[in-house]
């Protein structure tokens, strides 16, 4: 019982970092899991299952604070349940053995890149105009497969490469990626169904990570116009990367000094990331508040501004 109140305690926690960031869901889930010694296939498959009840919910709380982009939704989504299909098929088909190692390669590299991602900033073109189907539909293709493959990985392959564009405000490229990843969600879990059978799915568990994301959905949702994504993506990507390096390790068989070696390596990583992305968000801010500041003063009549005791809001992904 304390196992499973722990576990919703994740999936609550999961889905808070998740519909803030428009990632990190199924990485945050699946790692606990497979840290659980849960074979692999079995955690895709349960954190896949427990995302379709979690995505309806934060797709219809984003909808409702106006971060969802239809358009995108549609182009991404279909593709999207393909890739998660084959992956799932793909992933059921492997060993116990063969499959950690590969699963746990995923999430450090999806880890390792949250962690790059936003220890720099990120700006926004509007003036590129619309994204395309052609751009769309093979995002959504390859983010499905490594979702499925590597337990999660829909929101660090889709959320950043839409940021990137420079076309879509942040909170519409999170809002537009939960509520896609519903169908993406449903299509992993037909295929896993049909690779592994109902046996492959733990239901205790799924109703643990489930109970805990309904919970912070609607949460999320609308932390994701306050919270400082940029750091907190920096902070996951980082917890992330070091609990997989360890499976990796014992994959390896490594053993004397050169896991010392390697934790140290990749915690001074983590260090430096953060440190980056806290002064992202410090310049970022700063030059907010210079903006306003030089707005109201091209205003005629307008009066000095108050500076002190004054608190600027928080920015979202850099």
């Amino acid at each position: 019982m304390r196992k499973l109140i722990v576990i919703a305690l994740v999936g609550l926690a999961a889905q808070l970092v998740d519909g803030s960031l428009g990632m990190a869901y199924g990485l945050t889930s699946s790692t606990l899991l497979l840290l659980a010694g849960v074979a692999p296939a079995a955690a895709s498959a349960s954190v896949h299952l427990a995302e379709i009840g979690t995505t309806l919910a934060a797709g219809t709380a984003h909808w409702r604070f106006g971060n969802v982009d239809w358009r995108v939704v549609r182009r991404i989504a279909v593709p999207g349940a393909i890739g998660a299909f084959a992956g799932a098929t793909f992933l059921s088909a492997l060993s116990t053995e063969s499959a950690a190692p590969w699963m746990a390669a995923i999430l450090f590299t999806l880890g390792a890149y949250l962690l790059i991602r936003f220890s720099r900033p990120l700006r926004r073109n509007p003036a590129a105009g619309r994204l395309r189907g052609r751009f769309l539909g093979p995002l959504g293709l390859v983010a499905g497969f490594v979702d499925a493959t590597g337990g999660g990985g829909w929101g660090p392959v889709a959320t950043p490469a839409l940021l990137v564009s420079g076309r879509m405000e942040p909170r519409k490229v999170i809002g537009s990626v939960d509520t896609s990843e519903f169908v993406v969600a449903s299509a992993a879990s037909l295929g896993f169904l049909i690779g592994l059978g109902t046996e492959g799915f733990l239901l205790p568990i799924v109703l643990a990570l489930l109970a805990g994301g309904l919970i912070a959905a609607p949460i999320a949702a609308w932390l994701v116009r306050i919270v400082p994504a940029q750091l907190l993506g920096a902070a996951i990507g980082g917890v992330i990367v070091l609990t997989n390096a360890r499976v990796l390790l014992r994959a390896g068989d490594l053993g004397g000094a050169v896991p010392v070696i390697v934790y140290v390596l990749l915690a001074a990583g983590w260090i430096t990331a953060l440190t980056l992305a806290v002064r992202v968000l410090l310049r970022t801010r700063r030059e907010r508040a210079l903006a306003a500041t030089h707005t109201t003063d091209a205003l005629p009549g307008t009066p000095e501004p108050v500076t002190a005791g004054t608190h600027s809001t928080p920015t979202t992904l850099g």
